[in-house]
């Protein structure tokens, strides 16, 4: 494709596997946009019980390793269709369910759990895959520009997401009304089977060779515990950051699809300058810096209630719940971190996998604990040790060295 000329080799074959990503990225935008009211208004699920879903949603991502395990002999390209079949195939369950279900909690978390377990394995396969298109020098920019289609569909599914419930609230239609939820999940469904479809005509563009099925390496030990540090931080905001927005400042859907689409925007056209940053000023610049700036963004995020009127306070919480979204498009650096220490291709997938995996050892019980602390003292704690996290996160990655590249 000749708009990203000078990032991918001129043999790889990139528009496939970009289309993918945007209907992906669409129907991720429809499905997350209306996930959190869904629970918190329509499946009643408090904040309690919300770490205790969350456990489970992310239980796919501890047991990532092992999937990717069970198809070690499948190419990158191959193990990345599948993840998209399976998450078409949590999507089209949310949609058929029924409010008349007995056990509805338990039902609509297992389809939650289904689309997880596709997200997830697309996660590692997916940087692999845009890092192994692009020239070596290029691999930031690549992971900036995939990053930018998936954001780029994620603006669309949740500014959708936000002009619907407007439309439907002006029809007189409540904000508990199942009908315009369902509406949703069927257009997510359909982009989601969609992408199956498109990734289907997708060459084999990664290479083949039996990649080891758990694979551990010395030289990637910082890789990991930074892994922890971000999994663990990441999973307070992104189970109780818009459950704060809903329970504690009565945000309704369409304010939350909203903020999302604001924070997709800055995604969108940040993405690929943060790759270029990563290449230009180096992955450690980066992840020192970030997670410094995070830590102001999670205190004020956990005390803006106790130090602003309410009406400021809601202000101050979106836009650092915005802000939070922008800091995490530096996870890229991990990335070209693994990929600069890495000796193949192969590595490189097995080690990205098995980051998602360490990551989530500790997230998940972050999830539980975290709903156990909001409900026992309040988000004031809850916050502030994920800006001790960000904290720890800054400090272990100044211990990086350059001379631990290989490559």
């Amino acid at each position: 494709m000749k708009f990203f000329k000078g990032i991918y080799r001129s043999e790889a074959k990139v528009g496939r596997f970009l289309w993918v990503l945007a209907f992906s990225g669409i129907a991720y935008g429809l499905y997350r946009g209306v996930q959190d009211n869904y629970l918190a208004e329509v499946i009643h699920i408090s904040a309690f019980e919300r770490g205790i879903v969350e456990f489970f949603r992310e239980t796919p991502g501890l047991l990532v390793v092992i999937f990717l395990a069970l198809m070690y002999r499948f190419s990158d390209s191959k193990i990345f269709k599948i993840g998209c079949a399976i998450m078409a195939a949590g999507l089209s369950g949310m949609l058929f369910l029924s409010t008349n279900f007995t056990h509805l909690k338990f039902v609509v978390v297992i389809f939650m759990v289904i689309f997880s377990a596709g997200e997830h394995i697309i996660m590692p396969v997916k940087s692999s895959i845009s890092m192994d298109l692009a020239l070596r020098e290029k691999a930031g920019a690549s992971l900036g520009v995939t990053s930018a289609i998936a954001q780029m569909g994620n603006i669309a599914g949740f500014l959708i997401v936000t002009g619907l419930f407007y439309l439907f609230s002006r029809l007189g239609f409540g904000r508990t009304d199942i009908f315009q939820f369902r509406i949703v999940f069927a257009a997510a469904a359909a982009l989601a089977v969609l992408a199956v479809l498109v990734s289907l005509a997708m060459k084999e563009t990664t290479t083949k060779n039996q990649r080891h099925r758990f694979y551990f390496h010395r030289k990637f030990h910082k890789y990991y515990m930074l892994e922890v540090f971000y999994g663990s931080r990441k999973q307070i905001f992104l189970t109780f950051a818009p459950y704060v927005l809903i329970l504690e400042y009565g945000a309704d859907t369409s304010v939350i699809s909203l903020l999302l689409g604001i924070c997709a925007v800055f995604g969108f056209f940040l993405s690929a300058p943060v790759g270029k940053i990563i290449d230009k000023l180096g992955y450690k610049f980066v992840m020192v810096t970030d997670t410094l700036i995070l830590i102001v963004v999670c205190l004020l995020y956990g005390f803006s209630h106790r130090i602003f009127p309410r009406d400021i306070a809601f202000i101050v919480v979106c836009v650092n719940f915005v802000l939070d979204s922008i800091i995490t498009l530096c996870s890229m650096a991990s990335n070209v971190y693994v990929q600069r220490i890495a000796s193949n291709q192969e590595e490189i997938t097995a080690t990205l996998s098995t980051g998602v995996s360490v990551n989530h050892v500790f997230s998940i019980v972050i999830a539980l604990l975290g709903g156990w602390i909001w409900k026992q003292t309040g988000i004031e704690v809850l916050f502030s040790m994920s800006a001790f996290l960000g904290l720890l996160n800054s400090i272990y990655a100044a211990t990086i060295k350059k001379s631990e590249e290989t490559r």
